[in-house]
């Protein structure tokens, strides 16, 4: 049986790695499992280091070197003191050189940007790094002192990428062959590996990163590429909830969610696994634990492929998204194909690489409109006017219409599909609230209903569906 047959990857957050006493608390849940069976962690950078990094190398290429050697001061101490913190004196000598070096690597980088006045993409993805190889040397170093043979593996040697310098894709069969020849020995020698979250590298060895929920991703493909029984994320919350608890009050913690139903709720706004984390466990059937390191007893959410028992139909949470806009786009009538816009629109989208949220049209006047983060607003409505230059001009389009009051709010659940009166219900709540809904998108899969309503009116609508779908905690017994 091979050492990674009942492997246990589990990956901290960046709260879970966010001082000394949290980087305690997340070696001594690694070492009970790895007492065990094997076990592999992965790392993010300690809470806020991520920002710091990117802070720091946008004043070096604005040319502020003094903002610049502050951050490098900052960054230093605050791992050093992390260090004194986590280790005895003897043992602080090797970790602080270990810091130091790792501060001046960063510091290289930063001040070729100070010189070059510009951040290339390659350089970023190396500095940013930094912050994950300096929380994994921490931890190896305290499991170390703990009498846990223990390494710490810089992701760039485990995962292969594409060339896709801030967003890459994990090349699935060279990361296996990497994993085999980096990982694998480690288990066999009842070595703890930790890998670094968030990097890799690309074939010909060019360091990259991985994009947005990317430290999760990167656990996903190693416990992936080395067929891992099971994936742990330890996060700062119980599990993955039927709602926002800071909007529902009686949100409750679910105990079992499918993947899809977790890539559908990530994808609408939950601070779930992002679906790209879940793409690589999928297709192993590799389940996945959301667990909370600060309440480690409490169990957390599996997600798997099928749940274990059948479940009511109806939905199994509700999300939602503030900062969201509506982008709308109408031909004057019969000037212009509706479909072609359309088959054009999402022609720029997709070359800008911009996430389509919810998309609805009109039959007779071809008119459609799509929902877009506002964060990626700017670069959507730049693409759209750009494509459509001639048709504005010449009457045939009136100008793109861009609303960024709105807010979109989706109800999700495998058990929808095929249960008659479930829209109406959900639209009857939002409408006793009298709130007016926008835009509607229900996909063929009947997995999630999405409703754009006004940004005023979203909590009580989120707060009514919630209710309306009995997702909230049972009211406890009345007495007498």
């Amino acid at each position: 049986m091979s050492s990674s047959s009942h492997l246990l990857v589990m990956k901290f957050g960046g709260t879970s790695m966010g001082s000394a006493e949290r980087i305690q608390v997340a070696a001594r849940l690694a070492t009970e499992q790895h007492a065990q069976r094997p076990v592999a962690i992965v790392v993010s950078a300690m809470s806020k280091v991520t920002d710091l990094l990117l802070d720091t190398m946008r004043k070096a290429e604005a040319g502020d070197e003094t903002a610049l050697d502050a951050g490098l001061k900052t960054l230093e101490q605050r791992h050093a003191d992390c260090c004194r913190q986590l280790l005895s004196a003897a043992a602080q000598e090797t970790a602080l050189a270990g810091v130091h070096v790792l501060v001046e690597e960063f510091g290289r980088i930063v001040r070729g940007i100070l010189m070059l006045g510009e951040r290339p993409l390659q350089s970023v993805d190396k500095a940013v790094a930094i912050g994950e190889r300096l929380s994994a040397l921490l931890i190896a170093a305290y499991l170390e002192s703990q009498g846990v043979r223990s390494a710490a593996v810089n992701a760039a040697d485990v995962v292969a990428t594409d060339a896709v310098f801030g967003n890459a894709t994990p090349l699935m069969d060279e990361t296996r062959q990497r994993a085999a020849k980096v990982i694998r020995p480690l288990l066999d020698q009842r070595v703890l590996p930790v890998m670094t979250g968030f990097n890799g590298s690309t074939t010909a060895g060019q360091p990259t990163t991985l994009g947005r929920g990317g430290s999760d991703f990167s656990a996903s493909i190693l416990a992936a590429a080395l067929d891992a029984q099971e994936l742990w994320i330890w996060t700062d919350v119980d599990g993955i909830m039927t709602g926002d608890p800071r909007l529902i009050p009686d949100a409750r913690v679910l105990d079992e969610i499918t993947y899809n139903e977790a890539a559908e709720l990530a994808y609408n706004g939950a601070k779930v696994l992002h679906p790209r984390t879940l793409a690589p466990l999928i297709e192993r059937h590799i389940p996945v634990w959301s667990k909370n390191s600060f309440a480690p007893e409490k169990p957390g959410t599996r997600i798997v492929a099928k749940l274990a028992e059948e479940h009511p139909g109806g939905p199994r949470a509700v999300t939602s998204m503030r900062e969201v806009a509506l982008l709308s786009v109408e031909p004057e009538a019969g000037m212009v194909s509706g479909t072609k816009l359309m088959a054009e629109a999402l022609e720029v989208l997709e070359a800008k690489g911009i996430e389509l949220l919810c998309i609805t049209s009109s039959s007779y006047r071809q008119s459609f409109c799509f929902l877009v983060r506002q964060a990626e607003l700017k670069p959507a409505l730049e693409g759209l006017e750009q494509a459509f230059a001639l048709e504005l001009t010449h009457g045939y389009l009136k100008p793109i219409q861009v609303d960024t009051n709105v807010s979109l709010m989706a109800v999700v659940g495998e058990g929808m599909r095929g249960t008659p009166g479930l829209a109406g219900r959900v639209f009857t709540a939002i409408s006793r609230q009298r709130i007016n809904i926008i835009a509607i998108s229900q996909g063929s899969s009947e997995l999630t209903i999405v409703v754009v309503v006004h940004r005023d009116g979203l909590d009580q609508a989120v707060r009514a569906v919630h209710a309306e779908c009995g997702l909230g905690r049972p009211a406890p017994p009345r007495v007498g």
